[in-house]
């Protein structure tokens, strides 16, 4: 299996590049930050009128999202220059999903089978399709957090090394911050090592680095350590008092919605071409990869199960308290943030049994559906709220 990782990391990279839309992602947040860490700043000096999600302060202009994807993305500005195309990092980020997933599935069990239909579902057979192909600021985000936690749980299955876990989780949660909370499955897969104080040092000391150089970074542009400037968004967008900000950035009040969003929402029916088409709303999970029907069983080792549901169910929840449900999105692209652990109980139900034939249709289905979105949003413009 080992000497076909680079040919389908190449395709992969290939199908998404193809599948991306025209031109460059105008939405190049990290693309322009990169640029900025380069000139010594950390503020662009310049605000389009489409980024409307910075925080001006006089000639200054803090980007709100976690600083991550845009130092990954500093070889690739200084290489090739401050207009380097952002979402080419994200059809990477989208190859090196669909290969972390295959070597964990090879980790879990030692079937080809296995690991080819888990890559394709993973890099196909989802919304990662469509994030990667896309490359906005707001899916680069995510999918760089997943693929970092599924290189996390690749490393805690095999060496667990601590200091590299602790680099692969820093490294995902200032992608995205609230999957902090998979720190309990880490913490779990790692129960014998972290009984030792030497390992845990180790492990924790990435992730304490990163958070004080995230604390520096925050107060150098906003006076505080905790303030990374989203929650200052509804005032900037004038957009208090809108339904998605209504009772804030964070609120219980929100849970409905995203849950509605995740689980009940649909495609658009047309009485006119093309009859069907995505929502910018969102489309349900279970409708986007009904593959994952598999990641509900399982019941041994009963607690491991039990503590990946659990912590699922957790990252939902925080992330479904965010006003607004993630549109515009193809799917609930929220979900990605927990998607390494949906992958994770997917490939070990399944690898109780066989490859039967319900597993090639539901991915078949699942493939379709995301092909589906990539080829009406992307080529064709067939999308709307």
């Amino acid at each position: 299996m080992k000497k076909f990782l680079l040919p389908i990391f190449v395709f992969a990279f290939v199908i998404y590049k193809l599948s991306s839309p025209a031109g460059n992602t105008p939405f190049n947040y990290f693309t322009r930050l990169a640029s900025a860490f380069l000139d010594g700043k950390y503020y662009l000096t310049e605000k389009p009128s489409w980024l409307s999600e910075l925080i001006p302060s006089g000639d200054k202009y803090y980007v709100v999202y976690p600083p991550a994807p845009a130092i990954l993305l500093i070889p690739f500005v200084f290489v090739f220059g401050d207009n380097f195309p952002q979402q080419i990092l994200a059809h990477l980020v989208g190859a090196g999903i669909i290969l972390s997933t295959i070597k964990l599935a090879l980790q879990v069990k030692k079937a080809n089978r296995l690991a080819v239909w888990s890559g394709i579902l993973a890099g196909f057979g989802s919304i990662v399709w469509y994030m990667s192909s896309a490359g906005s600021v707001w899916y680069l985000g995510q999918t760089v957090a997943a693929l970092f936690l599924l290189l996390a749980i690749n490393e805690a299955l095999g060496k667990k090394r601590p200091i590299l876990i602790g680099t692969l989780l820093s490294i995902a949660f200032f992608s995205r911050l609230n999957t902090i909370v998979t720190l309990i499955f880490y913490a779990y897969l790692l129960r014998k090592e972290v009984k030792k104080v030497k390992y845990v040092l180790l492990l924790i000391f990435p992730i304490a680095m990163s958070s004080v150089l995230f604390g520096l970074y925050n107060y150098v542009r906003f006076g505080n350590p905790f303030e990374n400037g989203y929650f200052l968004l509804p005032e900037i967008l004038n957009e208090t008092g809108a339904p998605w900000f209504v009772k804030g950035v964070m609120s219980p009040y929100y849970i409905f919605d995203n849950v509605k969003a995740a689980l009940w929402s649909f495609p658009k029916l047309l009485d006119h071409l093309p009859f069907i088409q995505p929502s910018w709303s969102g489309l349900a999970i279970w409708i986007t990869t009904p593959a994952f029907i598999y990641a509900l069983g399982g019941s041994k080792p009963k607690k491991l199960i039990r503590i990946t549901k659990a912590t699922i169910i957790l990252s939902f929840l925080v992330i479904a308290m965010h006003g607004g449900t993630g549109f515009a999105q193809f799917g609930y692209r929220f979900a990605v943030d927990f998607y390494p652990l949906l992958i994770f109980l997917t490939i070990r139900n399944i690898a109780k049994t066989n490859i039967h034939w319900h597993h090639w249709l539901l991915l078949g289905l699942s493939i379709l559906v995301n092909a589906w979105g990539v080829i009406w949003i992307n080529k064709l413009g067939w999308v709307s709220f």
